[in-house]
């Protein structure tokens, strides 16, 4: 049944993009040569996107839109109900996710900058996506406290293998933060769908930390996928200048920010001068320059054999896509992909049509499939 099921989603799917028709030009790797088909454009800086059962998408605008892509057409008015995100600096609409149990329950995730008179903040909410709006909308997480900075809101977010929701918020701006266990800032959050403490999470007896906390010393988490085969959660985070970062989430785990990092401030001065300490994870991975990365995915389909379990992740600053090869927590190859193509890439999906599909964070920003010829 499942597979039937995934077979028809991915059919839906396929017959979305074709519809859509662009035939642009052809890029070449060291394992295969593609092309990016344009699925839709039109889109007001794009942040993150979702597969329906039917084959259609939905894609969040960081302006404070949900919109909706059905037969091979982005939908002239935006998807109703979506909660009033805060636009500022970085912050806006950003994640959107499906309940594992999406097609049963419609029920969605939205993770979203919100401000009022106490400052800005990154919040969750849960909503039911009827028809083409939302319903029963309530806040389930909100991070605090607020402060008045519009950077480094996080907001990524991705199921695991049990049906729990984690949740990343960024430092807000203020590295201290990233190191106080009793601050819901630079740290993962792994939530019921509810908002509550999952169970089994780290920190929940001990009363200096936050119960929602998984891991703390984030920066600026801007990337979270599950592993395909492990059902691991993998990060990757923004450094300063240099000291971007990928790494595999363990709980109660500090990953160091601001105590430990590859990177320098923007200043060009030094933040510290440790890159390692004890009871600080290393990175799996780390990029000196940065590259700014934003979205990622494990390649799980069949048309590009060689690509099978790589990660792809892109790149807001350094526009360009990066394939890297793991093998036994080691990364063993990297290569850029797409840097003629000159657009800032910001979102990473593994389509249920077995190929990649990426977002350009333009004021004209497209959702873009990444096919093998």
């Amino acid at each position: 049944m499942l597979r039937t099921v995934k077979a028809a989603i991915a059919g839906a799917a396929l017959s979305l993009t074709l519809a859509c028709g662009a035939a642009p030009e052809v890029y070449h790797s060291e394992r295969t040569s593609f092309r990016l088909e344009t699925v839709a454009g039109g889109l007001q800086h794009p942040w993150s996107l979702a597969f329906l059962p039917d084959g259609s998408l939905l894609v969040t605008e960081r302006e404070g839109r949900l919109r909706l892509i059905r037969a091979g057409q982005l939908e002239p008015v935006p998807v109703a109900g979506v909660p009033t995100a805060t636009v500022a600096g970085q912050g806006g609409l950003l994640e959107v996710v499906l309940h594992p149990d999406f097609a049963d329950n419609r029920l969605l995730f939205l993770s979203y900058a919100h401000g009022n008179d106490q400052g800005k903040t990154t919040r969750v909410s849960r909503a039911r996506f009827t028809g083409d709006r939302l319903e029963d909308v309530r806040v389930i997480f909100e991070a605090l406290p607020r402060s008045g900075t519009s950077r480094h809101f996080g907001g990524r977010m991705v199921f695991d293998a049990d049906g729990y929701l984690y949740v990343a918020v960024g430092d807000r701006g203020d590295r201290p933060r990233a190191q106080a266990t009793n601050d819901d800032a630079g740290g993962v959050h792994r939530l019921t769908i509810d908002g509550d403490p999952a169970p089994g999470n780290p920190f929940l007896q001990r009363p200096q930390f936050r119960p929602t906390l998984f891991t703390y010393g984030n920066r600026n988490i801007q990337g979270l996928t599950r592993h395909p085969e492990t059902g691991e959660i993998w990060s990757h985070e923004h450094g300063p200048r240099g000291g971007d970062e990928i790494n595999v989430l363990t709980a109660g785990t500090n990953y160091g920010w601001p105590v430990i990092t590859y990177g320098i401030g923007y200043s060009g001065l030094p933040i510290t001068d440790q890159t390692a300490m004890p009871g600080m994870a290393q990175p799996l991975h780390y990029w000196d320059p940065s590259i700014a990365p934003s979205g990622m995915a494990f390649y799980t389909g069949t048309e590009v054999p060689d690509w099978q379990g790589d990660l792809f992740v892109g790149a807001l600053k350094l526009q360009k896509l990066v394939r890297l090869k793991i093998h036994d927590g080691q990364v063993v190859e990297e290569e850029d992909l797409l840097r003629e193509f000159g657009k800032r890439i910001r979102d990473v999906r593994m389509g249920p049509d077995g190929v990649l599909w990426l977002l350009t964070d333009e004021r004209d920003g497209e959702v873009l499939r990444l096919l093998p010829q």
